[in-house]
Protein backbone atom coordinates (compact mmCIF):
# COMPACT_ATOMS: atom_id res chain seq x y z
CA UNK A 1 0.00 0.00 0.00
CA UNK A 2 1.39 3.43 -0.83
CA UNK A 3 2.77 5.71 1.71
CA UNK A 4 0.60 9.25 2.03
CA UNK A 5 3.47 10.98 3.44
CA UNK A 6 2.76 14.26 1.83
CA UNK A 7 -0.60 14.42 3.52
CA UNK A 8 0.45 14.19 7.02
CA UNK A 9 0.62 17.83 7.45
CA UNK A 10 -3.04 18.33 6.64
CA UNK A 11 -3.56 15.95 10.26
CA UNK A 12 -6.21 14.18 8.88
CA UNK A 13 -8.66 11.44 10.13
CA UNK A 14 -6.93 8.09 9.90
CA UNK A 15 -10.16 6.84 7.69
CA UNK A 16 -9.09 9.25 4.91
CA UNK A 17 -5.48 8.17 5.47
CA UNK A 18 -6.44 4.81 4.67
CA UNK A 19 -8.66 5.90 2.22
CA UNK A 20 -5.65 7.68 -0.03
CA UNK A 21 -3.30 4.91 0.89
CA UNK A 22 -5.38 2.18 -0.71
CA UNK A 23 -5.97 4.53 -3.92
CA UNK A 24 -2.52 4.88 -4.68
CA UNK A 25 -2.00 8.70 -3.58
CA UNK A 26 1.55 9.25 -2.07
CA UNK A 27 2.31 13.09 -2.36
CA UNK A 28 -0.56 15.56 -2.77
CA UNK A 29 -0.57 17.22 -6.42
CA UNK A 30 -0.08 21.17 -6.62
CA UNK A 31 -3.83 22.12 -6.48
CA UNK A 32 -4.50 19.43 -3.52
CA UNK A 33 -1.20 21.11 -1.56
CA UNK A 34 -2.78 24.81 -2.06
CA UNK A 35 -6.73 24.02 -1.93
CA UNK A 36 -7.08 21.27 0.64
CA UNK A 37 -5.12 23.87 3.65
CA UNK A 38 -7.41 26.51 3.49
CA UNK A 39 -10.69 24.72 3.29
CA UNK A 40 -9.71 23.02 5.95
CA UNK A 41 -9.86 26.10 7.67
CA UNK A 42 -13.06 27.57 6.36
CA UNK A 43 -11.92 29.85 4.21
CA UNK A 44 -13.28 30.55 0.59
CA UNK A 45 -11.77 29.54 -2.24
CA UNK A 46 -11.69 29.98 -6.08
CA UNK A 47 -9.18 27.96 -8.03
CA UNK A 48 -7.84 28.19 -11.67
CA UNK A 49 -6.45 24.78 -12.45
CA UNK A 50 -6.64 22.51 -15.80
CA UNK A 51 -8.30 19.31 -16.42
CA UNK A 52 -6.32 16.13 -14.99
CA UNK A 53 -4.64 18.22 -11.91
CA UNK A 54 -6.22 16.46 -8.96
CA UNK A 55 -9.22 19.02 -8.18
CA UNK A 56 -12.14 16.02 -7.24
CA UNK A 57 -9.50 15.14 -4.14
CA UNK A 58 -8.76 18.77 -3.36
CA UNK A 59 -11.99 19.20 -1.98
CA UNK A 60 -13.19 15.88 -1.43
CA UNK A 61 -10.69 15.88 1.40
CA UNK A 62 -12.12 18.63 3.22
CA UNK A 63 -15.28 17.80 2.80
CA UNK A 64 -14.83 14.85 4.56
CA UNK A 65 -12.77 15.71 7.50
CA UNK A 66 -14.96 18.42 8.18
CA UNK A 67 -17.78 15.78 8.40
CA UNK A 68 -19.98 16.43 11.71
CA UNK A 69 -21.21 13.18 13.16
CA UNK A 70 -23.89 14.49 15.11
CA UNK A 71 -25.46 16.40 12.11
CA UNK A 72 -28.41 14.34 10.08
CA UNK A 73 -28.52 17.09 7.31
CA UNK A 74 -27.33 17.42 4.07
CA UNK A 75 -23.92 18.90 5.25
CA UNK A 76 -21.91 19.90 1.93
CA UNK A 77 -23.15 20.11 -1.92
CA UNK A 78 -21.34 19.99 -5.12
CA UNK A 79 -22.78 21.45 -8.19
CA UNK A 80 -21.07 20.21 -11.28
CA UNK A 81 -22.25 20.68 -15.43
CA UNK A 82 -23.36 17.48 -16.65
CA UNK A 83 -24.93 14.26 -15.51
CA UNK A 84 -21.50 12.23 -16.10
CA UNK A 85 -19.42 14.62 -14.08
CA UNK A 86 -21.97 14.36 -11.53
CA UNK A 87 -21.89 10.29 -11.44
CA UNK A 88 -17.29 10.43 -11.60
CA UNK A 89 -17.72 13.18 -8.90
CA UNK A 90 -19.96 10.50 -6.84
CA UNK A 91 -18.23 7.57 -7.61
CA UNK A 92 -14.57 9.36 -6.47
CA UNK A 93 -16.11 10.68 -3.43
CA UNK A 94 -17.28 7.39 -2.39
CA UNK A 95 -13.79 5.92 -2.49
CA UNK A 96 -12.44 8.10 -0.24
CA UNK A 97 -14.81 7.89 1.75
CA UNK A 98 -14.87 4.33 2.01
CA UNK A 99 -13.66 3.64 5.71
CA UNK A 100 -16.27 6.05 6.71
CA UNK A 101 -19.38 3.98 6.47
CA UNK A 102 -21.72 6.70 8.11
CA UNK A 103 -21.02 9.23 5.53
CA UNK A 104 -23.61 9.28 2.27
CA UNK A 105 -22.81 10.44 -0.78
CA UNK A 106 -26.15 11.16 -3.22
CA UNK A 107 -25.89 11.85 -6.54
CA UNK A 108 -29.12 14.08 -8.13
CA UNK A 109 -28.98 14.46 -11.96
CA UNK A 110 -31.73 14.14 -14.76
CA UNK A 111 -32.59 11.56 -16.89
CA UNK A 112 -32.84 8.99 -13.68
CA UNK A 113 -36.57 8.93 -12.23
CA UNK A 114 -36.41 11.20 -9.01
CA UNK A 115 -38.49 8.65 -7.11
CA UNK A 116 -35.34 6.28 -6.84
CA UNK A 117 -33.32 10.10 -5.54
CA UNK A 118 -36.36 10.99 -2.92
CA UNK A 119 -35.78 7.38 -1.97
CA UNK A 120 -32.19 8.14 -1.35
CA UNK A 121 -32.25 11.41 -0.36
CA UNK A 122 -35.23 10.01 2.81
CA UNK A 123 -31.86 8.40 3.91
CA UNK A 124 -30.33 11.46 5.27
CA UNK A 125 -27.21 11.74 3.11
CA UNK A 126 -24.27 13.82 4.40
CA UNK A 127 -22.88 15.58 1.08
CA UNK A 128 -24.88 15.71 -2.53
CA UNK A 129 -23.20 15.83 -5.89
CA UNK A 130 -25.89 17.36 -8.38
CA UNK A 131 -26.44 19.02 -11.68
CA UNK A 132 -27.92 22.45 -10.87
CA UNK A 133 -31.43 21.91 -12.93
CA UNK A 134 -32.34 18.53 -10.66
CA UNK A 135 -31.38 20.15 -7.91
CA UNK A 136 -33.50 22.68 -8.21
CA UNK A 137 -36.16 20.46 -8.73
CA UNK A 138 -35.99 18.56 -5.38
CA UNK A 139 -35.38 21.90 -4.19
CA UNK A 140 -38.79 23.11 -5.17
CA UNK A 141 -40.75 19.50 -3.98
CA UNK A 142 -39.41 19.74 -0.28
CA UNK A 143 -36.91 16.54 -0.92
CA UNK A 144 -34.03 18.82 -0.61
CA UNK A 145 -32.83 21.33 2.29
CA UNK A 146 -29.85 22.82 2.52
CA UNK A 147 -30.07 24.87 5.69
CA UNK A 148 -27.12 23.10 7.60
CA UNK A 149 -24.82 23.27 4.32
CA UNK A 150 -21.45 24.34 5.53
CA UNK A 151 -19.56 24.03 1.91
CA UNK A 152 -20.62 24.53 -1.23
CA UNK A 153 -18.39 23.77 -3.96
CA UNK A 154 -18.81 24.60 -7.93
CA UNK A 155 -16.65 22.31 -10.04
CA UNK A 156 -16.38 23.13 -13.62
CA UNK A 157 -17.63 26.76 -12.59
CA UNK A 158 -16.75 28.40 -16.07
CA UNK A 159 -18.59 25.63 -18.01
CA UNK A 160 -21.63 25.34 -15.63
CA UNK A 161 -22.31 28.89 -15.84
CA UNK A 162 -21.63 29.16 -19.46
CA UNK A 163 -24.29 26.39 -20.03
CA UNK A 164 -26.67 29.06 -18.53
CA UNK A 165 -26.96 27.93 -14.84
CA UNK A 166 -26.18 30.87 -13.39
CA UNK A 167 -30.14 31.42 -12.02
CA UNK A 168 -30.01 28.10 -10.54
CA UNK A 169 -26.29 28.21 -9.03
CA UNK A 170 -28.06 31.76 -7.50
CA UNK A 171 -31.04 30.24 -6.00
CA UNK A 172 -29.36 27.20 -4.45
CA UNK A 173 -26.05 29.04 -2.65
CA UNK A 174 -29.25 31.52 -1.78
CA UNK A 175 -30.70 28.78 0.06
CA UNK A 176 -27.48 28.01 2.07
CA UNK A 177 -26.77 29.82 5.30
CA UNK A 178 -25.05 32.97 4.95
CA UNK A 179 -21.77 32.01 6.38
CA UNK A 180 -21.90 29.01 3.87
CA UNK A 181 -18.18 28.60 2.77
CA UNK A 182 -18.17 28.82 -1.32
CA UNK A 183 -15.72 26.92 -3.31
CA UNK A 184 -14.82 27.55 -6.95
CA UNK A 185 -12.42 25.30 -9.49
CA UNK A 186 -12.70 26.60 -12.91
CA UNK A 187 -10.44 26.05 -15.81
CA UNK A 188 -10.87 29.76 -17.11
CA UNK A 189 -12.13 32.24 -14.46
CA UNK A 190 -14.37 33.82 -16.84
CA UNK A 191 -16.49 37.06 -15.88
CA UNK A 192 -19.71 35.15 -15.14
CA UNK A 193 -17.10 33.04 -12.55
CA UNK A 194 -16.05 36.23 -11.49
CA UNK A 195 -19.68 37.59 -10.57
CA UNK A 196 -20.30 34.61 -8.90
CA UNK A 197 -16.91 35.08 -6.80
CA UNK A 198 -17.79 38.68 -5.97
CA UNK A 199 -21.27 37.89 -4.93
CA UNK A 200 -21.20 34.84 -2.87
CA UNK A 201 -16.99 34.68 -1.77
CA UNK A 202 -15.88 36.92 1.28
CA UNK A 203 -11.99 37.25 1.17
CA UNK A 204 -11.35 34.26 -0.81
CA UNK A 205 -7.84 32.46 -1.21
CA UNK A 206 -6.88 32.73 -4.92
CA UNK A 207 -5.27 29.90 -6.59
CA UNK A 208 -3.69 29.54 -9.83
CA UNK A 209 -2.22 25.98 -11.30
CA UNK A 210 -0.93 26.24 -14.67
CA UNK A 211 -0.03 22.74 -16.51
CA UNK A 212 3.53 23.14 -16.35
CA UNK A 213 6.62 21.11 -15.70
CA UNK A 214 5.38 17.75 -13.97
CA UNK A 215 1.54 18.56 -13.97
CA UNK A 216 1.91 19.32 -17.64
CA UNK A 217 0.06 16.20 -19.44
CA UNK A 218 2.88 14.39 -21.74
CA UNK A 219 1.11 15.09 -25.24
CA UNK A 220 2.20 14.98 -28.61
CA UNK A 221 0.31 16.52 -31.13
CA UNK A 222 -0.71 16.15 -34.33
CA UNK A 223 -2.74 17.47 -37.26
CA UNK A 224 -3.72 14.98 -40.54
CA UNK A 225 -5.56 16.84 -43.54
CA UNK A 226 -7.82 14.19 -44.62
CA UNK A 227 -11.36 13.88 -46.23
CA UNK A 228 -14.62 12.26 -44.55
CA UNK A 229 -13.94 8.87 -45.95
CA UNK A 230 -10.06 9.20 -45.45
CA UNK A 231 -10.61 9.80 -41.89
CA UNK A 232 -12.29 6.54 -41.58
CA UNK A 233 -8.72 4.45 -43.09
CA UNK A 234 -6.58 7.12 -40.83
CA UNK A 235 -8.03 5.93 -37.66
CA UNK A 236 -8.05 2.33 -38.90
CA UNK A 237 -4.45 2.57 -39.95
CA UNK A 238 -3.10 4.78 -36.91
CA UNK A 239 -4.81 2.57 -34.59
CA UNK A 240 -3.03 -0.48 -35.87
CA UNK A 241 0.47 1.31 -36.37
CA UNK A 242 0.44 2.81 -33.30
CA UNK A 243 -1.08 -0.60 -31.16
CA UNK A 244 -3.57 1.24 -29.25
CA UNK A 245 -5.70 -0.15 -27.08
CA UNK A 246 -7.64 2.49 -25.21
CA UNK A 247 -8.53 5.65 -27.55
CA UNK A 248 -11.33 8.57 -27.81
CA UNK A 249 -12.66 10.25 -30.83
CA UNK A 250 -14.35 13.64 -30.42
CA UNK A 251 -16.90 14.52 -32.75
CA UNK A 252 -19.24 17.99 -32.88
CA UNK A 253 -22.55 16.26 -33.99
CA UNK A 254 -24.50 13.82 -32.35
CA UNK A 255 -25.65 12.15 -35.93
CA UNK A 256 -21.54 12.33 -36.43
CA UNK A 257 -21.16 9.99 -33.59
CA UNK A 258 -23.95 7.12 -34.32
CA UNK A 259 -22.65 7.21 -37.76
CA UNK A 260 -18.63 6.66 -36.81
CA UNK A 261 -19.81 4.51 -34.72
CA UNK A 262 -21.52 2.06 -36.94
CA UNK A 263 -18.62 2.05 -39.42
CA UNK A 264 -16.21 1.43 -37.06
CA UNK A 265 -17.67 -1.24 -36.04
CA UNK A 266 -18.67 -2.44 -39.83
CA UNK A 267 -14.67 -2.17 -39.56
CA UNK A 268 -14.01 -4.80 -36.95
CA UNK A 269 -12.85 -2.40 -34.39
CA UNK A 270 -14.14 -2.66 -30.51
CA UNK A 271 -16.22 0.54 -30.13
CA UNK A 272 -19.12 2.22 -28.33
CA UNK A 273 -20.28 6.13 -28.77
CA UNK A 274 -21.92 8.28 -25.85
CA UNK A 275 -24.57 11.17 -27.28
CA UNK A 276 -27.15 12.71 -25.91
CA UNK A 277 -29.84 10.93 -27.39
CA UNK A 278 -28.77 7.99 -25.59
CA UNK A 279 -30.62 6.59 -22.86
CA UNK A 280 -29.21 7.90 -19.32
CA UNK A 281 -29.21 4.02 -18.25
CA UNK A 282 -27.15 2.99 -21.17
CA UNK A 283 -25.22 6.06 -21.23
CA UNK A 284 -23.95 4.49 -17.39
CA UNK A 285 -23.27 1.33 -18.88
CA UNK A 286 -21.16 2.52 -21.56
CA UNK A 287 -19.09 5.12 -19.54
CA UNK A 288 -18.33 2.06 -16.92
CA UNK A 289 -17.57 -0.33 -20.01
CA UNK A 290 -14.60 1.60 -20.96
CA UNK A 291 -13.32 2.10 -17.79
CA UNK A 292 -13.33 -1.53 -17.29
CA UNK A 293 -11.86 -2.08 -20.79
CA UNK A 294 -14.69 -3.70 -22.07
CA UNK A 295 -14.11 -1.89 -25.32
CA UNK A 296 -11.24 -0.40 -26.89
CA UNK A 297 -12.78 3.04 -28.76
CA UNK A 298 -15.26 5.60 -27.45
CA UNK A 299 -17.01 8.11 -30.02
CA UNK A 300 -18.19 10.87 -28.36
CA UNK A 301 -19.44 14.71 -28.47
CA UNK A 302 -18.07 17.01 -26.11
CA UNK A 303 -20.59 17.41 -23.09
CA UNK A 304 -21.21 13.52 -23.40
CA UNK A 305 -17.92 12.96 -22.38
CA UNK A 306 -17.38 15.55 -20.02
CA UNK A 307 -17.32 12.89 -16.73
CA UNK A 308 -14.94 9.88 -18.31
CA UNK A 309 -11.77 10.39 -16.06
CA UNK A 310 -9.71 7.34 -17.04
CA UNK A 311 -6.22 7.40 -16.54
CA UNK A 312 -4.91 5.16 -19.28
CA UNK A 313 -6.39 6.41 -22.52
CA UNK A 314 -3.40 6.57 -24.87
CA UNK A 315 -4.61 8.66 -27.74
CA UNK A 316 -7.63 11.25 -28.76
CA UNK A 317 -8.68 11.61 -32.40
CA UNK A 318 -10.65 15.28 -32.87
CA UNK A 319 -12.54 13.55 -36.15
CA UNK A 320 -14.03 17.46 -35.91
CA UNK A 321 -12.07 20.51 -34.80
CA UNK A 322 -13.63 21.88 -31.68
CA UNK A 323 -15.85 25.15 -32.69
CA UNK A 324 -13.98 26.54 -29.64
CA UNK A 325 -10.48 26.23 -28.18
CA UNK A 326 -11.24 25.31 -24.40
CA UNK A 327 -12.93 22.37 -26.24
CA UNK A 328 -9.96 21.03 -27.93
CA UNK A 329 -7.95 21.44 -23.95
CA UNK A 330 -10.62 19.72 -22.79
CA UNK A 331 -10.44 16.98 -25.14
CA UNK A 332 -6.81 16.03 -25.33
CA UNK A 333 -6.58 16.65 -21.83
CA UNK A 334 -8.38 12.82 -21.46
CA UNK A 335 -4.88 11.39 -22.66
CA UNK A 336 -1.60 11.85 -21.16
CA UNK A 337 -2.48 11.32 -17.71
CA UNK A 338 -1.33 10.33 -14.20
CA UNK A 339 2.42 10.90 -15.72
CA UNK A 340 1.74 8.95 -19.07
CA UNK A 341 2.83 9.76 -22.55
CA UNK A 342 -0.31 10.68 -24.73
CA UNK A 343 -0.99 11.21 -28.29
CA UNK A 344 -3.58 13.78 -30.19
CA UNK A 345 -4.65 13.53 -33.59
CA UNK A 346 -6.73 16.07 -35.70
CA UNK A 347 -8.45 16.39 -38.60
CA UNK A 348 -8.32 19.37 -41.05
CA UNK A 349 -9.40 20.19 -44.29
CA UNK A 350 -7.97 22.52 -46.84
CA UNK A 351 -9.77 25.76 -45.26
CA UNK A 352 -8.37 25.04 -41.75
CA UNK A 353 -4.99 26.10 -41.68
CA UNK A 354 -6.59 29.54 -39.92
CA UNK A 355 -8.40 27.67 -37.38
CA UNK A 356 -5.07 25.30 -36.97
CA UNK A 357 -2.86 28.39 -36.59
CA UNK A 358 -5.80 29.85 -33.84
CA UNK A 359 -5.26 27.02 -31.91
CA UNK A 360 -1.34 26.26 -31.56
CA UNK A 361 -1.60 29.98 -30.80
CA UNK A 362 -4.22 29.85 -27.64
CA UNK A 363 -1.96 26.60 -26.69
CA UNK A 364 0.91 27.33 -27.89
CA UNK A 365 1.48 23.56 -28.36
CA UNK A 366 3.78 22.26 -31.44
CA UNK A 367 1.32 20.20 -33.40
CA UNK A 368 3.08 18.81 -36.35
CA UNK A 369 1.79 17.85 -39.43
CA UNK A 370 1.62 14.19 -40.76
CA UNK A 371 0.10 11.82 -43.84
CA UNK A 372 -1.06 8.62 -44.50
CA UNK A 373 1.61 7.28 -47.02
CA UNK A 374 1.06 5.41 -50.17
CA UNK A 375 1.80 2.02 -48.31
CA UNK A 376 -1.24 3.08 -45.69
CA UNK A 377 1.69 3.79 -42.89
CA UNK A 378 1.74 7.11 -41.17
CA UNK A 379 4.39 9.25 -42.18
CA UNK A 380 5.80 12.80 -40.48
CA UNK A 381 5.80 15.06 -43.38
CA UNK A 382 9.39 14.49 -44.26
CA UNK A 383 8.54 10.47 -45.40
CA UNK A 384 9.55 9.23 -41.77
CA UNK A 385 7.24 6.66 -40.48
CA UNK A 386 5.89 8.08 -37.51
Amino acid sequence: MAQVTGFEEFELRPELMQALAKMGFSQPTPIQQQAILPMLEGRDVIAKAPTGTGKTCSFGVPLLECYRPDCKDIQAVVLCPTRELCIQITDDLQQLAMFMPEVRIVALYGGQPINRQITALKKKPTIVVATPGRLLDHMNRGTVWLGNVYTAVLDEADEMLKMGFIRDVRKIINATPGDTQVVLFSATISREVMNVAWEYQRDAVEITVEAEGDARPQITQYAMEASESERLDAITALTKHLDLHRTMIFCNRKSTVAWLNKQLQKRGLSVDCLHGDIPQGQRNRVMEGFRKGKFEILVATDVAARGIDVDDVEAVFNYDIPDENEYYLHRIGRTGRAKRHGISITFTTSGDQFRMRDIRKYTRSDIEDIVIGENGVPQHADGTVL
